[in-house]
C-alpha cells in the first residue's frame, strides 16, 4: 500500500500494557479478561482506520517539527541499542542503580559468556561494514550464533531455561497451529457485563494514544534514516503506511495478539539498504517461513541478535549531527526527545516530553524576548493532550 520497508508486529510497550495493567488482576491491574482487551484493540484498530482517512494522523506528523524528528530518529537508535544491550546480557539489572555491567567473573558460564560472545558479534559487523560488505549485519547474527553453539559445545556456556539462557542448538521441528484456534476472533466473544463504558473508553484510549505515537515516532526515525522526507520533514504517501498499520491491528486483534504496529526494529531493512515495500514484503515471507519453523528460530539466542540492534542504534544515531546545537528553542526539546526513549523504555513517552517542551520552551521565549517563532495550534493541542494523559491515566 505504501511501498516502503517498515515491518509490523506487535508493539513492546503496547502488549506489556495489554498483559500487566489491563488484564493483570486488581490491585495491580485492571483485572479484565484478555477477550475485552483483544476487543479494545480491535476498536483501536478501526478508530485508526477513521483518523487514517480524514488525514488526522498525517496532519500530527507533519505537525512535529523537523528538529524534533532528527531527535526522534536518534533517539530511536538509542533506545535500539539499549534493547540490543539488555538482550546480550551486556546491561542487567541492578537494585542500586536500575541497571549495571554484567559481572563477567560471577557469571561466566551463562551472562557473561553471552555478553562477550555480543560484543564479539558488535566487532564483526563492524568491522564488515567498514569494509562494505554486503549483508555485513546477517553474517554478524550467525557467527555470533556459530560461537555460541561452540562456547555450549565444550561446556564454557551451560544453558539454564529457568534462568532464561537456552540451548544454542536449533531444534528440528514445526509448530503446532493448534493454539490459534483458541485464540482466533475470541475478541468477539467478550464479555462486557463486567466493564463500565468509561473504563473500556480509557482502555481504548490508552492504546490508542501509545500506538499512534509509537507509529509516528518509528515512521519519523526510519523515514528520516531513509531519506524519505522532503524539505518541509514530511513523508510522501504516509496514508498508505498508517492505513496499512491501522488494517493490521484490526486483524492482529481477531488472530488474538496485542496492538499490531509498525515497529522499531524496521530500522535494522533500512540501515541494510531496504528502501521500498520490497524489503517489508521479503520480511513477511520469511515471517511467515519462521512461524512455520518457529522451534528453529527460536533457538537463535538472544545474544545473537543483539548485535545487530547495538549497531543499527549507531547508523541511526547518526541523525543528532543534525541538530544545531546553537539555537537552544530547538536543539534542548530535540535532546530531550532522544534522551527519554531509552530511560523510559517507549517512543511514544520520548515524543511526549519532546512536544511538551517544545511548545512550553517557545511560547515562554516568546514573551520574555524579542525572538518570536510560530507554534502551530496542533501543537499547543498535543502538549495539553500529552500533560492530560499523565494526569489522568
Amino acid at each position: 500500500m505504501a511501498n516502503y520497508p517498515f515491518a509490523l508486529a506487535p508493539g513492546l510497550g503496547l502488549n506489556a500494557y495489554f498483559a500487566y495493567t489491563v488484564c493483570t488482576p486488581k490491585p495491580d491491574g485492571m483485572g479484565y479478561d484478555w477477550r475485552v482487551a483483544l476487543m479494545a484493540v480491535f476498536i483501536e484498530g478501526l478508530v485508526f482506520i477513521v483518523l487514517s482517512l480524514t488525514n488526522i494522523r498525517e496532519a500530527i506528523f507533519n505537525a512535529i517539527p523537523e528538529t524534533l524528528k532528527k531527535g526522534v530518529s536518534a533517539g530511536i537508535g538509542l533506545f535500539v541499542a539499549f534493547i540490543g544491550f539488555q538482550n546480550a546480557k551486556i546491561i542487567v539489572n541492578s537494585d542500586s542503580t536500575l541497571v549495571t555491567y554484567v559481572n563477567f567473573r560471577e557469571h561466566l558460564h551463562q551472562a557473561g559468556i553471552c555478553a562477550i560472545l555480543a560484543l564479539i558479534g558488535v566487532l564483526v559487523i563492524a568491522v564488515l561494514y567498514i569494509k562494505k560488505v554486503s549483508g555485513a549485519i546477517l553474517i554478524g547474527i550467525i557467527v555470533t550464533w556459530v560461537l555460541g553453539m561452540l562456547c555450549q559445545a565444550v561446556g564454557i556456556y551451560v544453558p539454564d531455561p529457568e534462568a532464561g539462557f537456552y540451548s544454542c542448538y536449533p531444534t528440528i521441528g514445526i509448530t503446532n497451529f493448534a493454539s490459534l484456534g483458541k485464540t482466533f476472533g475470541q475478541c468477539f466473544r467478550a464479555d462486557f457485563s463486567v466493564v463500565s463504558i468509561f473504563n473500556m473508553v480509557t482502555v481504548v484510549f490508552s492504546f490508542l494514544f501509545v500506538d499512534i505515537f509509537d507509529t509516528l515516532g518509528t515512521l519519523i526515525g526510519c523515514s528520516e534514516k531513509a531519506g524519505y522526507l522532503d524539505e518541509q520533514g514530511r513523508l510522501p504517501n504516509i496514508r498508505g503506511a498508517l492505513m496499512a498499520d491501522s488494517v493490521a491491528t484490526c486483524a492482529g486483534a481477531v488472530l488474538g495478539t496485542s496492538t499490531t504496529t509498525t515497529f522499531v526494529e524496521s530500522s535494522a531493512g533500512v540501515s541494510a539498504g531496504g528502501r521500498t515495500g520490497l524489503a517489508a514484503t521479503t520480511t513477511a515471507i520469511l515471517f511467515l517461513v519462521a512461524v512455520l519453523f518457529a522451534p528453529v528460530f527460536i533457538s537463535i539466542p538472544g545474544f545473537a541478535t543483539a548485535p545487530a540492534l547495538i549497531f543499527v542504534g549507531f547508523l541511526m544515531l547518526s541523525s543528532v549531527l543534525q541538530l544545531n546545537f546553537s539555537d537552544y528553542r530547538e536543539a534542548i526539546p530535540a535532546y530531550l526527545t532522544l534522551i527519554a526513549m531509552p530511560l523510559s523504555y517507549s517512543i511514544a513517552e520520548g515524543i511526549a516530553i519532546g512536544i511538551i517542551s517544545f511548545v512550553v520552551i517557545n511560547l515562554v521565549c516568546n514573551v520574555v524576548t524579542s525572538d518570536k517563532r510560530k507554534v502551530t495550534p496542533l501543537m499547543i493541542v498535543l502538549a495539553v493532550l500529552f500533560v492530560l494523559k499523565y494526569v489522568f491515566l
